[in-house]
């Protein structure tokens, strides 16, 4: 007999490569990796039984009693979020507290990523409704995406008029700094208008990592239930092909470490710092970042009652990954 094949939509994250390759199967069935440039809804295409899912959308529906999705506890997305905090170039501001009051601009109010950095400012004393927030694409033209959620707004959050942008506004000094995990293509560039708040962004991450224990998870691999239903042994046999293609990469990666000019010494610290596995999969290695994030959008008023984490990944079988 054949074997299921299961078509998922994620993004070109490098760790994937060797899933979607084909050099890492997923025991029982055949997986099919579609290769998307943006995070796809995976309720609305038929033809996907699963792909990459934001966090929040995901948690908030789970919070709703939506089980139409089941989440694999596998971050395939994740980062701290210091970094993606942008001023002007000339900015006096350098820290997270001298943000206090601001006019901040971010690319979607319920997002995972935007979630994680809000939390940064609550940390540094920052009253979040004291905030005179802009929600809008970062670059004109960007491509169109769900910035608002489907829960009503705070009264001090605005959308940017058609056609404006954050990076634009903010290089007018209509806004203080932006939020945003994506970064503009001109940072790359010498003569860029902005920089990154913090002027250490990584020195505040280590201590984040120091105090937590864990770095922030922004978007899971997520299936849908009439495909588990059809196929109960699929989401551990998932996750277990994630895991490995994750731990293949990594060592093809400390192999052939010239693909940047300090991709070296980044693996060689990173694994002083964090172990062999900085992005652990499985719902046990996750739980107090699992926790952590469902108190913050409940504090962020983007959820409006307090969320139980176990609703989040209630099956045992995914409490790690083999």
């Amino acid at each position: 007999m054949s074997t299921p094949v299961i078509h998922l939509g994620l993004r070109d994250w490098d760790h994937l490569v060797p899933l979607a390759s084909g050099l890492v199967d997923v025991a029982g069935f055949t997986v099919r990796v579609d290769s998307r440039d943006v995070t796809p809804d995976v309720l609305a295409e038929p033809g996907l039984d699963g792909g990459e899912t934001s966090f929040s959308r995901y948690v908030q529906a789970r919070a709703a009693g939506d089980d139409r999705l089941v989440g694999l506890p596998a971050f395939i997305m994740r980062g701290f979020r210091h970094r993606c905090v942008l001023v002007r170039e000339d900015s006096p501001v350098r820290t997270l507290a001298q943000l206090a009051g601001a006019r901040i601009g971010l690319t979607g109010w319920p997002d995972s990523g935007n979630t994680w950095t809000r939390a940064l400012l609550r940390r540094a004393g920052v009253d979040l409704t004291g905030i005179a927030w802009r929600v809008g694409p970062l670059t004109a033209g960007e491509s169109g995406k769900d910035r608002l959620g489907t829960r009503p707004l705070p009264g001090n959050v605005s959308v940017l008029a058609e056609g404006d942008s954050l990076e634009e506004e903010l290089a007018a000094g209509r806004l203080d700094a932006v939020l945003t995990p994506f970064m503009p293509a001109e940072l790359f560039t010498s003569a860029s208008r902005f920089r990154h708040l913090l002027d250490d962004h990584q020195a505040a991450e280590r201590a984040y990592w120091e105090t937590t224990g864990f770095i922030p998870g922004i978007h899971l691999v997520t299936l849908k239930k009439e495909t588990v239903d059809a196929h109960p042994t699929l989401p551990a046999a998932l996750l277990d092909a994630l895991e490995r293609s994750k731990l293949r990469w990594v060592a093809r990666r400390r192999l052939l470490t010239d693909t940047t000019p300090w991709l070296l010494r980044e693996l060689t610290e990173s694994a002083r710092l964090f172990g062999d596995d900085w992005m652990p999969y499985g719902t046990d290695p996750n739980a107090e970042m699992t926790r952590a994030f469902c108190e913050e959008l409940y504090a962020q008023g983007i959820w409006p009652e307090p969320i139980d984490p176990r609703v989040v990944f209630p099956d045992p079988a995914l409490a790690t990954a083999r």
